[in-house]
C-alpha cells in the first residue's frame, strides 16, 4: 500500500501560507466521480504558530458493504501530522460519514487520498482549509506571550462561553491552552461545561497517559483541584478568587473533542446568594409545616 514516501502523482497539491491563507481542495474530478487507482496528496505547509485546519463540507468515497468498518485496503483519505520529527497518523476516514473538523499539531499537515476503486455514486470530498493562529478559539482576547492562551475580562464581558482548540472538532496533538479569567474586586467566576470529551483516564496524569484540564486560583497549579479528563455529561466549578486559570493540555497520542463551556462572573452577594426553590420543594415545605402544625394541635387537645 503507497504511503507518505511514494512518488509524485499528478494531483499532488503543495499548499503554502506564504502563497494563500485559505482555500479549498478536493478530489480529482469533484464534484464528479473520482478514477479509479487516485492517489494524491495534499502537503499544507504554514509558518511559525500557524495551525492547518481543515472543514470538510462534503464526503463520499466508495465503500463495499462488506468490507470491515476501518478504512484499510479501501478508499480513504488519511491525515497525517509531524510528531517527534516525523510524519505520524492521526485518522483515516471513508465510507460516506462528514468528518468532523481536523486541526494539525504544528504548522505542517499531510492528507493522503487513495481511490482504489471507482463508483459513479462515489463523488469523493471537498474541504476547506486555513492557516490559523487561534487555534480555532473565537472567544476571548488571544495572548501573544503563549502559544495558545485566551483572556477573559470581567470589565468587557461578564458572561460568554469558551471552548477546547478546534472543537466541535478533534483537538490537536501535544497541544496546551490557557484561559485566564480577570474578575473585579469581590468577584469570582462560575463555569459550567455542558460537554467534556478529553481522553485520558482518572487520576488524570502522566502515568496513564491522559489529557487533561486543569484549574487553578493562581498561575501555578492549584492542589485543591484535581485533573479533570474522560466523558462527563456537566461539570460545574467556581473559583475562590478574581483570579482563574484553566489549562488544557493533550499529549500526542490519542485524542478527543474537547470542551465546550460557559462563564460566569459573579459578585460575593451573587455567589452565596440562595438560589429561590423549585416548586416542588416549595409544595414539600409547605407539607411540612402544615403536619407539624396538625401534630401541635392534637397534643393541644390531649392537654
Amino acid at each position: 500500500m503507497c504511503g507518505v514516501v511514494c512518488a509524485a502523482s499528478s494531483c499532488d497539491l503543495v499548499l503554502s501560507s506564504d502563497v494563500q491563507k485559505r482555500g479549498s481542495v478536493a478530489s480529482p474530478g469533484f464534484p464528479g466521480p473520482y478514477p479509479a487507482r487516485s492517489h494524491c496528496r495534499y502537503d499544507f505547509q504554514g509558518r511559525g504558530k500557524e495551525r492547518v485546519q481543515l472543514v470538510f463540507s462534503d464526503f463520499s468515497l466508495y465503500h463495499p458493504t462488506d468490507s470491515p468498518r476501518e478504512c484499510d485496503s479501501i478508499d480513504a483519505l488519511v491525515a497525517y501530522v509531524h510528531i517527534d520529527g516525523r510524519m505520524e497518523k492521526i485518522d483515516s476516514f471513508c465510507g460516506s460519514g462528514l468528518p468532523r473538523p481536523l486541526m494539525s499539531n504544528g504548522p505542517r499537515l499531510m492528507l493522503e487520498f487513495r481511490g482504489i476503486y471507482s463508483s459513479s455514486l462515489a463523488r469523493g470530498f471537498k474541504a476547506t482549509y486555513s492557516f490559523i493562529k487561534n487555534f480555532g478559539v473565537t472567544a476571548g482576547r488571544q495572548v501573544d506571550e503563549f502559544p495558545c492562551a485566551f483572556v477573559f475580562n470581567s470589565s468587557e464581558a461578564r458572561a460568554g462561553a469558551f471552548a477546547s482548540p478546534n472543537f466541535p472538532g478533534f483537538y490537536p496533538r501535544d497541544t496546551e491552552c490557557h484561559y485566564f479569567f480577570h474578575g473585579r474586586a469581590h468577584e469570582k467566576v462560575h463555569l459550567h461545561f455542558n460537554y467534556f470529551d478529553v481522553e485520558g483516564v482518572l487520576p488524570c496524569e502522566a502515568i496513564t497517559a491522559s489529557d487533561y484540564v486543569e484549574f487553578s486560583n493562581f498561575m501555578a497549579r492549584d492542589r485543591k483541584y484535581s485533573r479533570y479528563c474522560g466523558q462527563m455529561k456537566e461539570l460545574d466549578i467556581e473559583s475562590d478568587r478574581k483570579f482563574f486559570r484553566v489549562t488544557f493540555r493533550s499529549n500526542d497520542r490519542l485524542d478527543g473533542t474537547g470542551f465546550n463551556a460557559s462563564y460566569r462572573f459573579l459578585s460575593e452577594m451573587d455567589a452565596y446568594s440562595a438560589k429561590p426553590a423549585s416548586k416542588s420543594v416549595a409544595a414539600a415545605e409547605l407539607a411540612a409545616v402544615w403536619l407539624l402544625s396538625l401534630s401541635l394541635l392534637c397534643l393541644a387537645h390531649r392537654w
